[in-house]
């Protein structure tokens, strides 16, 4: 075996196979998302073909490759270009249940995201697509980046206006999804200041589902409302479990919202970037503002369930 080929190993099992392609099709669709294809964006597939190259004989690369480097050939990638490689990707991925709907939606978000900062620009379209696929796609919520791009384009979106800031907020942001090692144009260095500008430790959930019997509860911040002592009452009486400090075993960290009230969507502290750090690493912690805990709480005690 060459070298280069065994840099390709862990792609010839199933479910890293599976992987590649849900990323393609994000990165196809985020390349199109704007409806305009630069050649920054052309190369940055480009590349994506190179990297997997080494596995042209092997199926599916062996009918996908050919279809996106002839796509690419031309210096531009037509509607019907776009459509096909999707459709092919779509094909493969049907007929190979190696993840879970879940799991190959948050690939295909990663793609997708990388696909739209593929030319190094955030656009209002793209901003405007991603949102809408957001919208489509609810039931991640509680997944991780699907809760913080939520939120964050929440917030962005809410006023209709797209400022310098909060586009680089998005950008910053975004650097954490984007997987540096196989892009061609985008360097994580360049990201680095940005991040620094537009550090955002954590963002807590769009109206997110709250339920307590056998769930365990974590706080953080001060609230107006109730001592933490009492939040934590109200949940035991609830069902709920209370512990202080974040694990794997936590399912909702609560952000109280005194003293800081940009916490409602951006939250900073120790335990939310523990939470932060756990969720990126698979746990489904889901951080919620102070707000929805207590609505959930009403919501409870009066008998109301979705």
């Amino acid at each position: 075996m060459t070298g280069a080929l065994s840099d390709y190993q862990a792609f010839t099992k199933p479910a890293e196979l599976h992987k590649a392609i849900n990323t393609l099709r994000g990165l196809v669709a985020g390349i199109n998302s704007d409806t305009k294809v630069d050649s920054k964006e052309i190369e940055e597939l480009v590349h994506w073909c190179e990297l997997h190259s080494p596995l042209r004989d092997r199926h599916p690369f062996s009918e996908i490759l050919p279809v996106v480097e002839k796509a690419c050939s031309d210096g531009i990638i037509t509607d019907d270009e776009s459509k096909d490689i999707l459709w092919l990707c779509n094909n493969f991925v049907d007929n190979s249940s190696y993840y879970d709907l879940m799991t190959s939606s948050i690939q295909f978000l990663s793609g997708l995201v990388y696909g739209i900062m593929a030319d190094g620009d955030l656009s209002d379209k793209e901003i405007s697509t991603l949102k809408s696929w957001i919208d489509t796609n609810n039931f991640l919520a509680g997944t991780y980046p699907f809760d913080e791009i939520n939120s964050l384009l929440y917030s962005v979106l809410e006023d209709k206006k797209i400022t310098f800031d909060e586009r680089n907020q998005l950008m910053a942001f975004f650097a954490n999804i984007i997987d540096f090692t196989s892009s061609l144009h985008l360097k994580e260095k360049d990201f680095t200041d940005l991040q620094k500008k537009y550090s955002i430790s954590g963002i807590c959930a769009i109206c997110p589902e709250i339920t307590f019997n056998d769930m365990t509860f974590c706080f953080t911040g001060e609230s107006y409302r109730a001592t933490r002592s009492e939040m934590g009452n109200v949940v035991k009486e609830l069902g709920g479990k209370i512990r202080s400090g974040v694990s794997t075993k936590t399912n909702y960290l609560v952000v109280g919202n005194a003293g800081n009230p940009c916490w409602a969507y951006a939250c900073y502290g120790r335990k939310i970037e523990e939470a932060m750090q756990l969720r990126k690493d698979g746990s489904n912690i889901i951080i919620v503002n102070e707000t929805d805990f207590w609505d959930a709480v009403d919501d409870a005690k009066a008998g109301i369930t979705d």
